[in-house]
């Protein structure tokens, strides 16, 4: 067998056995397939997307195509063979099983330039339909409902090229191109050497041509393609034309030209068969000498082949005796070694069983013992060992699911079991001293193994049903309360009860009182219990979780985790806030709105309610670490109402003693100036003596520091005694010390407000009776405003807080300078209507001069027991100012000069009697009582 190249480049092969010497032209076999030489593959030899894939014939390749490229939905048939299993020609249209061959026909069998699908690089890529109706950069689009899906539903932008990568130019190869260069061109002449030497090489070996006289070349590659395929089929139109070219194409008219055409072929043939003969007969001379080697050595290699099958029969023997005494018994021993190994596994297995086999009874016996805990883990490690060794084995197929409902029995069991025990635990009877000590837990131990259990199941609700349980138990005690006390009580309406256990009728305030201490107590009792469950709890939960300092109450390793730990944690202290939260609005309720309003409360009833509120706050915040609010709430409305009630009734009152007022002075009893004292000290321990102003003892005046008297009207007295039993109310009680507060300012107002109106606006003469407002009126008014003027800061202090105290004392400072001006306007006003009729003539001194004399001395009788020298040295001092200046004024009236003459010794000496009348009464300070005035008066 010979190989050569065809003139297409196809590698062909030629038939050289010992036959073909005179049988003409052999068949020549074309490796191509059947394909046209020097032409491009047919599309169908191969599948672009399988590469792997290779046909070689069309009906393979449709079939191909129909298993690998095709789908089918319904009776109609998809065409899958294309870039992205989308064939071009029939994108998504499916059609019949006659259609689709016509189209795998028509489309890809006969196809012949295979289009390459388009190379995919990133400018390729498109958006998606969310990406363009979300992209903000281009708004709302009106035609985008309008525009058909596909790779043109978005304009595809201008990509600039990257900055960061070079422009690469033909200047960039130059250095290449000049180093190689030149030995590409000695590369180009060598092949160009060797294509003109070929041609003689294959003239050399040529046989002349039947034409010319001389040897025809015995080169195969002047033989046509045709001749040498492995099939020659004459009776194809086309195979026959191509062996007979020109003979078909002769005139029938001229038979010497058949003959002629005729002759020519044959003489064409058999050059071609002398050709093939001659490469035939070299191919036989060139091998001569290995196929007579051959028939020489085939004696020998007989001979060796015979031993060769002696010796494999001898080594098959020797195998066959070896396996029959050593591999057979060390096979044995293997086999039993391994059958022995399963026999214990299967004996293992066995037992195994047997002990599942058991689980029920053992769990009967644990929760028997009220081990949840232990009957859990048993469910647990029992449901693992089925699913993971005993899988498939039959007689356990129910077992899994009965395991389930017992674990569901168990946790149903547990919360029936948790619910019972808070309800005996917080039913239980309390003792005679309504107080619990800190063993108050009744079988503890049952506690444990419950709440165990629970948290073995993971299931918190417990923690929500023990609150619910004692808000109930809470209610209940309240209500029990509440009807003992009404039994006891001799009352004979009818009793209506509300579901929370409070009465819609009324009780008095002590009943009220005793029923909140009871209460109180009772649900201390109550709550110390249930702080002792829930610690009981929460220590079960740090067992639980496997703390360190925690009581080891398992045997079992931790299965709570920190994270449920923490979460039961923060239940159980949010219990405890609940739970005392309820019962400070249970025992809101008991504090009525109505316990203080309809009665007459005293301040000790008030300060006993205090103490029960107060000790009750404090023992629900020792307890859950939270002070609750309700309670207090309630208490402060109630101190609020009483406050008020307080205020009210010495308001009244002060409002009628001031109303009855008769504005004059009286004796200071012992017990006031003790309660100013005190005031002035800030000591409001003591309460106050006696209920009666005593007018037979006492002193004129009262000694504020020891050394400043102060003379006061019976009011006066009165507001002292109101203001001293504000701040002792206060002091006993603090929570009402806000309230005195506000409403000793609120009662100063009106003493500031009431007074003005009754002296000043002249209200006492129409109320009290009084026939006229005298400066001694005035003055004492003035008085006990300085009093309070004194008494605020003492106030202030002891209150802490005073709202409204710059506006009180601004108050009262200008209604004390309004007294002034108005007892020094009345005495300015009748010395100016004296001075209107004076002359500067004798007598000496004048009646004039003696009259407001006189009115000097009466002022000074009215004001100089009540006011302080100091204020009655002012009071004159505006007097004698505006003497002063009514004085110039008729000086300049009467045309008096200072000149020395009989006039200016008239007014001299009539301002010399003036004088010496304010220095009898000592009303100017000592600098001012000298004679400038002789000489001031006639400066203007």
């Amino acid at each position: 067998m010979a190989t050569t190249r065809s003139a297409g480049g196809a590698a062909t092969s030629v038939d050289t056995g010992p036959a073909a010497g005179n049988s003409g032209i052999r068949k020549l076999s074309s490796a191509s397939g059947g394909g046209v030489a020097g032409g491009v593959a047919p599309s169908w030899q191969s599948c672009y997307y399988c590469t792997r894939e290779h046909f070689k014939s069309i009906s393979d390749f449709v079939n191909h195509l129909r298993n690998r490229h095709c789908t089918r939905e319904g009776g109609s048939f998809v065409c899958r063979y294309g870039f992205n299993g989308v064939c071009a020609s029939l994108p998504l249209d499916g059609v019949s099983d006659r259609d689709y061959d016509a189209h795998v026909a028509k489309y890809h069998v006969n196809q012949h330039t295979r289009e390459m699908p388009p190379e995919w690089g990133v400018y390729s890529a498109a958006q998606n339909l969310p990406a363009v109706l979300n992209d903000p950069s281009r708004g709302k689009q009106s035609n985008l409902f309008t525009k058909k899906w596909g790779e043109h539903f978005v304009e595809r932008s201008h990509v600039p090229p990257s900055p960061r990568l070079p422009d690469i130019t033909h200047a960039d190869f130059s250095v290449y191109l000049g180093s190689i260069g030149k030995r590409y061109r000695w590369h180009e002449r060598r092949q160009q050497q060797l294509e003109r030497d070929k041609p003689l090489e294959n003239g050399a070996q040529g046989a002349p041509g039947p034409g010319s006289g001389g040897q025809t070349p015995t080169h195969l590659s002047s033989v046509p393609e045709i001749f040498l395929k492995s099939q020659l089929q004459l009776h194809h139109p086309a195979t026959f034309k191509q062996v007979f070219p020109n003979y078909m194409q002769t005139s029938v008219s001229s038979p010497e030209s058949h003959q002629q055409t005729g002759r020519q072929l044959q003489e064409q043939l058999s050059h071609y068969l002398d050709m093939v003969e001659v490469k035939i007969a070299q191919q036989v001379s060139q091998k001569s000498a290995a196929f007579f080697h051959a028939m020489t050595t085939q004696h020998a290699i007989l001979a060796e082949m015979e031993q060769a099958a002696d010796q494999v029969r001898q080594l098959r023997a020797a195998l066959a005796e070896l396996h029959s005494h050593s591999v057979v018994d060390s096979f044995k021993v293997l086999r039993f070694a391994q059958r022995r190994q399963h026999y214990n596994l299967t004996l293992d297995k066995l037992r195994l069983m047997a002990t599942v086999h058991k689980t029920q009874p053992m769990l009967q016996l644990l929760l028997g013992t009220q081990d949840y805990v232990a009957a859990l883990d048993l469910i647990g490690t029992t449901q693992e060992i089925l699913s993971a060794e005993l899988l498939g084995i039959h007689c356990f197929k129910h077992l899994p699911m009965q395991l389930s409902e017992m674990e569901k029995l168990i946790d149903k069991m547990l919360t029936t079991e948790f619910e019972r025990y808070a309800a005996a635990d917080l039913n239980r009877p309390l003792t005679d001293a309504l107080r619990e000590t800190d063993s108050v837990c009744a079988e503890e131990d049952k506690l444990v193994a419950i709440v165990m259990g629970l948290l073995r199941k993971q299931n918190f609700s417990f923690v929500q049903a023990y609150q619910q349980e004692a808000i109930a138990t809470i209610r209940a005690i309240i209500k029990q309360l509440l009807i003992e006390v009404l039994a006891r009580s001799d009352s004979d309406q009818e009793i209506s009860l509300t579901g929370h256990g409070e009465q819609a009728l009324e009780l008095t305030l002590p009943e009220w009182i005793a029923l909140l201490q009871r209460s109180s107590q009772a649900l201390v009792s109550i709550l110390e219990r249930i702080k002792t469950v829930v610690g009981i709890m929460q220590q079960t939960a740090d067992a639980a979780v496997g703390a360190q300092d925690a009581v080891n109450l398992i045997d079992s390793e931790a299965f709570l985790s920190p994270g449920h730990h923490e979460q039961l944690k923060n239940q159980l202290q949010q219990l405890l806030q609940a739970v005392c939260h309820y019962c400070h609005e249970r025992c809101a309720n008991i504090v009525s709105p109505q316990s203080l309003e309809r009665s007459s409360a005293s301040e000790q009833e008030l300060f006993q309610l205090s103490e029960i509120v107060d000790q009750f706050g404090e023992t629900t915040r020792s307890i859950c670490g939270v002070a609750s609010v309700p309670l207090q709430l309630a208490l402060k409305v109630q101190a609020s109402r009483y406050a008020q009630r307080f205020h009210s009734e010495r308001k009244q009152k002060l409002s009628l003693l001031l109303d009855q007022e008769r504005w004059r002075q009286v004796d200071i009893p012992h017990e006031f100036q003790r309660i100013i004292e005190r005031m002035a000290a800030g000591d409001y321990a003591k309460p106050e003596m006696g209920n009666l102003i005593s007018n037979g003892t006492g002193n004129p005046v009262l000694l504020v520091e020891g050394k400043q008297p102060y003379t006061l009207v019976s009011a006066s007295l009165m507001l002292i005694r109101m203001l001293y039993e504000y701040g002792c109310s206060a002091h006993r009680l603090p929570l009402l010390a806000s309230y005195h507060a506000r409403n000793v300012v609120d009662l100063l107002r009106c003493f500031n407000s009431r007074s003005c109106q009754l002296i000043i606006g002249a209200g006492a003469m129409r109320v009290a009776g009084l026939k006229t407002i005298t400066s001694t009126n005035l003055a004492l008014v003035s008085r006990a405003l300085q009093l309070v003027l004194w008494l605020l800061p003492k106030l202030k202090e002891h209150f802490q807080a005073m709202s409204g105290y710059e506006t009180i004392e601004r108050d009262y400072q200008g209604h004390i300078k309004e007294i002034e001006n108005k007892i020094h306007g009345i005495v300015s006003e009748r010395l100016a209507a004296q001075l209107d009729a004076w002359e500067a003539r004798p007598p000496i001194p004048s009646q004039t001069f003696r009259h407001i004399s006189r009115h000097l001395v009466k002022l000074h009788e009215a004001i100089a027991g009540v006011l302080p020298e100091a204020q009655i040295h002012e009071i004159y001092g505006v007097v004698h100012r505006n003497f002063k200046d009514k004085l110039r004024e008729q000086l300049l009236k009467l045309n008096v000069n200072n000149n020395g003459g009989p006039q200016h010794g008239v007014v001299t000496s009539e301002l010399t009697f003036y004088m010496e009348t304010l220095r009898t009464l000592k009303a100017l300070p000592a600098e001012q009582l000298d004679n400038g005035i002789l000489e001031e008066i006639w400066l203007y």
